[in-house]
């Protein structure tokens, strides 16, 4: 079986993971549709979809690192400092469009920080990030002397807990931002070029790819995203805390992991990464409806990253 999938061209192999992807979430919806008669009413999907769209904005981004052959694990602590320090410009008075493109560059610098690293000074992807784990957090606590900020103005609030068309504007956003990221991995040269670099770079760089300046690219990227979903968290909460972003790296790598991109590099989806979120969102619903503790849920997302990466070995063929 493995042989006949590898055989198959990438963009095959991709599509036939998301496919089987999208089989695991419709037998999951299934099986919670028996266990739970609140689980597939309209209101209860909405709130899977809201709930998986701070995931799913984090993921993005993580999935374009992945597929150049990194790794981020900065990625909670880097929103939690963008969401500081939007929110305390908000608070002191700094117009909400000023502070939420000072909250996105903060994340995009954390990024760039992270991406030069690892692009110009050749140190590993898991150790740069693992660093930048404690350094960002650190920044957060230290700004913020450890107490969440309150008093966000009203209007950015009610942008963040506003609807379109009967869905979350959380949701409508996150959907926006997919559509960019697909783009941009599909239809652009960049998307080449993080495929190239994850699959051989020294390859990549012979074959003329910016190789650096690709990585860089990546890690601003997945910084960006992860200042987004902050602000995403902060305007339903209506407070940043220091502390926010908790493990937020684990579910976004296994929701790419679970859409199909390899942390090998040089493979990935955006759609296998949307459908990934969405089955962990379920996943968490579900056992909520059915009062399973929390660090079952965790359990189970565990387990789900083991599995993910084992049906990626087989269909890779390594």
């Amino acid at each position: 079986m493995s042989k006949a999938l590898t055989s198959l061209p990438l963009i095959s192999r991709i599509r036939f993971r998301d496919a089987g992807t999208l089989v695991g979430l419709i037998l999951i919806a299934i099986v919670f549709s028996f266990l739970s008669p609140s689980f597939l009413t309209l209101p209860n999907l909405v709130n899977i979809l809201q709930q998986s769209s701070i995931n799913a904005c984090i993921a993005l981004g993580m999935t374009l690192v992945i597929i150049s052959g990194g790794i981020d694990l900065s990625v909670g602590p880097v929103a939690a400092l963008s969401a500081t320090l939007g929110a305390a410009m908000m608070v002191a008075g700094v117009p909400v469009p000023l502070a939420v493109l000072g909250a996105i560059a903060t994340g995009v610098a954390c990024g760039f920080f992270n991406g030069a690293l690892i692009a110009w000074g050749g140190l590993q992807p898991f150790i740069v990030t693992l660093g930048g784990l404690s350094l960002y957090r650190a920044l957060a606590l230290i700004y913020t002397g450890g107490t969440p900020i309150f008093g966000l103005p009203g209007e950015f609030r009610a942008i963040a807990n506003g609807t379109l068309l009967g869905l979350p504007g959380p949701v409508i956003a996150v959907g926006v931002l997919a559509f960019v990221a697909w783009v941009i991995l599909t239809k652009t040269p960049l998307g080449e070029y993080l495929m190239a670099v994850g699959g051989n770079p020294e390859a990549a760089r012979v074959a003329g790819v910016p190789v650096t300046l690709t990585k860089l690219s990546a890690y601003m990227i997945s910084g960006g995203l992860a200042s987004i979903a902050s602000l995403i968290l902060i305007g339903r909460l209506g407070a940043a805390e220091p502390t926010l972003g908790n493990l937020w790296e684990l579910d976004a790598i296994a929701a790419s992991a679970i859409g199909g991109a390899s942390l090998m590099g040089g493979r990935g989806s955006i759609v296998g990464t949307l459908i990934g979120c969405v089955i962990l969102g379920a996943l968490r619903n579900g056992l909520t409806l059915l009062n399973v503790q929390a660090f079952y849920q965790l359990l189970a997302t565990g387990i789900i990253i083991i599995v993910a990466m084992l049906i990626d070995r087989a269909t890779s063929g390594k």
